[in-house]
């Protein structure tokens, strides 16, 4: 089978890749295993020292890194760089920090001495999604490398070249064979990696049905997961919010990567008392976004990664305007070459549609009016998913009070828009999966907690 890579704001072929054969997965994971034996015994200074050649090569390569990036997903150049730059930073986070995160922790009890280890579990698969490529996987790789595992990435078939790319990263750097690898495979050969007796543990990024069908599988062999799947994630506007502030957050926590991400700004939950003023600021800088060429500077929306995914996400809007919603901005499929689709505002939305019930993973923004406060936070977490939400006041012990106790989800913002960062532990909950990558929890989360007892 031939996988393909092709470039979403042309349509033009880049390149195929041969899947691999059974035997070709098994000569990789088995060399995976091979190389653990060994690295696991490794200091976390020498781990270190590679990790940190990484994150200089990423810097080094970085404008090269970006134009495959977003040669092969469509990705806006300039946030293609900011990726770069991200997975450099993560590298050294864990370079400098997964000995304090990993070290053993005394316990006082009738035992001579008696302690908490953390040790590695082995070779680690990664199923990785194919908006942020180089990001998803570093922020599993680099973690789950310094506490002493392999890994084994299972990237999209869409961008294998980012996907051989990273491979290169590490064995450039001076990791051992087997540390780090790619296994060229589709999706549908998935199983045959999670499978394998060598593989220890599973971590998937993508949607909630992948993840579920991940997890099946992974938990009839009791191997360990992570999943950090989709997500709707709501924007509650209080009326004495900044509007200025908050459109802005909203606008840019919608468009970022095309809104093909996971914690994207999906949903607005806006009081009638500010809800026409929301709107009008909302439109007029929604419509500014530049859409063009993902190579240029200047681009802020990108085409989106593939046609069949503009497909689907025009589809959802088409159903949520056939069920009542309102279409104040968009909303039309561009001609021409490539799988652009508009900054697009709907409004009128309400329980049962599309936008209201499902992921709009595209520039879609959906308003969801309500008449006050308390209503806000209801419909905020009337939602399968649970992976961000944000709140918008200018009280902040009022935001951080909603924030913590009120809305139902791994990461909550006070006036700001929902992001990743490596010092914070970062994953969801319900239909969003379980499990946090990032932080001293992310690293924790692929090894053995073990218990040592001394008499």
């Amino acid at each position: 089978m031939k996988l393909e890579s092709l470039n979403p704001a042309s349509g033009e072929l880049i390149a195929t890749y041969d899947e691999m054969s059974p035997e070709q997965v098994d000569e990789v994971l088995v060399g995976c295993h091979n190389a653990f034996l060994e690295w696991s015994q490794t200091t976390f200074e020498h781990r270190a020292e590679l990790l940190t050649k990484v994150a200089g090569l990423l810097r080094e390569r970085r404008d090269e890194l970006a134009e495959l990036m977003t040669r092969e997903m469509g990705k806006p150049i300039t946030q293609a760089r900011a990726e770069v730059d991200k997975c450099a930073w993560v590298c050294d986070y864990y370079a400098q920090n997964a000995e304090d995160f990993l070290s053993r922790e005394i316990v006082e009890t009738d035992a001579a001495k008696s302690y908490i280890a953390f040790e590695p579990l082995g070779v680690v698969l990664a199923v990785m999604p194919w908006n942020f490529p180089f990001w998803q996987v570093l922020r599993f790789a680099a973690p789950a490398l310094m506490a002493g595992n392999t890994a084994a990435l299972k990237h999209a078939s869409s961008v294998q070249g980012c996907a051989l790319a990273i491979e290169a990263l590490f064995s450039d750097a001076g990791y051992p064979d087997g540390a780090f690898r790619t296994l060229v495979l589709g999706s549908r050969a998935t199983g045959v990696a999670i499978e394998h007796p060598k593989v220890q543990a599973v971590t998937l990024t993508g949607s909630t049905p992948a993840g579920r069908k991940v997890a099946s599988l992974a938990g009839s062999l009791l191997k360990k997961t992570v999943l950090e799947l989709g997500g709707s994630d709501p924007y509650v506007i209080l009326e004495d919010a900044d509007l200025d502030l908050a459109v802005a957050a909203c606008v840019t926590g919608r468009i970022l990567n095309t809104g093909q991400s996971c914690i994207a700004a999906k949903r607005f939950v806006v009081p009638d008392a500010i809800r026409e003023e929301f709107e009008h600021r909302l439109v007029e800088l929604m419509r500014r976004q530049r859409v063009g060429d993902p190579l240029r500077d200047e681009t802020e929306v990108g085409p989106m990664a593939r046609a069949d995914l503009r497909g689907e996400l025009h589809e959802q809007v088409e159903r949520s305007l056939q069920a009542g919603a309102r279409c104040l901005l968009g909303g039309d499929v561009p001609e021409g070459p490539g799988a652009f689709y508009p900054p697009t505002v709907l409004t009128d939305i309400t329980a049962g549609m599309a936008a209201y019930e499902e992921e709009l993973f595209g520039p879609v923004a959906a308003v969801l009016p309500v008449a006050d406060e308390e209503e806000a936070i209801r419909v905020a977490n009337d939602t399968a998913f649970g992976l961000g939400a944000a709140v918008f006041t200018r009280d902040a012990a009022r935001g951080e009070e909603i924030a913590r106790k009120r809305l139902q989800a791994g990461s909550c913002f006070v006036n700001a828009f929902v992001k990743s960062d490596p010092r914070l532990p970062f994953g969801g909950i319900k239909g969003s999966g379980y499990g946090r990558e990032l932080g001293a929890f992310g690293i924790r989360e692929f090894v053995n907690i073990k218990t040592v007892y001394i008499a």
